[in-house]
């Protein structure tokens, strides 16, 4: 037996990881999905142009440890400056520094229950402590949130808006105007990670400028712009900051193709709205779906449907699973009541023909076999 001399905390930490991947459902059941319709990527494609960029970057040099012509792109698109934007691997990977930057052991952190499992991956990993609220009418609520951090001096209060996994949200105003009770040193993270989806008025209005030192703001290429594979994420905040993201990063983790394609990515705008068109388009097709089988199909300002079941845990578990035993790959949330529902992602016409033709089974299996219990 090996004898590794991990800390204490690694000792104390599950081998694990926030999600089980569709690689690795399709290796434990032998077969590919036939519709990948749960890990919320855009099944349309990112541009061509980001693909031809990322086809022609020369893959001998490491990529710009300073992402120069990326964070400059994107600070021109967002009216900010260089200084507000930090490139990193995906949301994911901007959050995990961001937690090493503010959590140690036993500092206290705020999330709703429920809510994205990878920032609270993080939490866990550094020895931070976590404290839930629960949603509010399938919403994050800002309001408990906030209060929360109050009561327990959190250093960090997690909110995505839009949410995944309901596919709720705010407007960029009520958030602004909650913010008015987020306690002094309370940093809030907020993940705007599906905002291209949502309706006008989704985002911090500009009146919050970019360098206000009580947020940051996250945002990535992986959805709306299609290049999940890419890993490309970055985040809007104060310019002290994005420059402590300096102490702790991966300086050439960003690779020189994935920062060609999101740079290509970003000044097709007219491609981007076409996949919106195509997102909305999909989004009335699965509410469609839905109430042809007497499921509620919940509002959605995300590339994914949240489908309100209509009994408990039990239920929504097996129309997931009798979903994925016809290769139809879902999610479901992991925390009640929203657990009750399952999740279904924006796919191709022919994806949701799948769906169409495979879900009334699903669905008649569940009921018989909650009927036998």
């Amino acid at each position: 037996m090996t004898d590794f001399r991990l800390t204490p905390l690694a000792h104390s930490l599950p081998a694990t990881v926030p999600f089980v991947g569709p690689e690795t459902q399709e290796r434990a059941r032998g077969l590919a999905f036939d519709a990948r319709l749960g890990a919320n990527e855009n099944v349309f494609g990112p541009s061509p142009r980001a693909t031809d960029a990322m086809a022609q970057t020369p893959q001998w040099m490491y990529g710009d440890p300073e992402s120069h012509d990326l964070r400059a792109a994107l600070a021109l698109h967002h009216g900010c400056t260089s200084a507000n934007i930090m490139v990193g691997e995906g949301i994911d990977g901007l959050l995990g520094y961001l937690v090493r930057l503010f959590v140690g052991q036993g500092d206290a952190v705020v999330t709703s229950a429920g809510a994205y499992p990878t920032f609270n991956y993080h939490v866990a990993g550094f020895g931070g402590v976590l404290h839930t609220v629960p949603y509010m009418d399938d919403h994050e609520s800002p309001a408990h949130l906030f209060a929360k951090a109050a009561e327990v001096d959190a250093k960090l209060v997690y909110l995505a808006n839009p949410d995944n996994p309901m596919g709720s949200h705010h407007t960029g105003a009520d958030i602004a105007a909650a913010m008015a009770d987020l306690p002094a040193g309370t940093l809030l993270v907020l993940d705007e990670a599906y905002v291209e989806c949502a309706p006008e008025g989704t985002a911090l209005p500009l009146p919050l400028p970019a360098d206000d030192p009580r947020v940051v703001r996250m945002r990535t290429f992986s959805k709306v712009y299609g290049l999940a594979g890419a890993r490309v994420g970055y985040a809007i905040g104060h310019p002290d900051l994005i420059s402590a993201f300096h102490k702790v990063r991966n300086h050439f983790g960003m690779n020189r193709a994935a920062q060609a394609g999101a740079l290509a990515a970003l000044a097709d705008q007219d491609y981007l709205a076409q996949v919106q068109q195509q997102i909305d388009t999909a989004r009335n097709r699965i509410a469609q779906i839905a109430r042809d089988n007497g499921l509620v199909p919940l509002p959605s300002a995300t590339n994914f449907v949240t489908l309100d079941c209509g009994r408990d845990a039990g239920f929504a578990k097996a129309v997931l699973d009798g979903l994925i035993a016809r290769g139809i790959f879902v999610r479901m949330p992991f925390v009640a009541p929203q657990n009750r529902c399952i999740r279904i992602s924006c796919g191709t016409e022919d994806m949701l023909n799948r769906l169409a033709a495979h879900l009334p089974q699903a669905l008649s299996d569940a009921t018989a076999a909650a009927e036998k219990s």
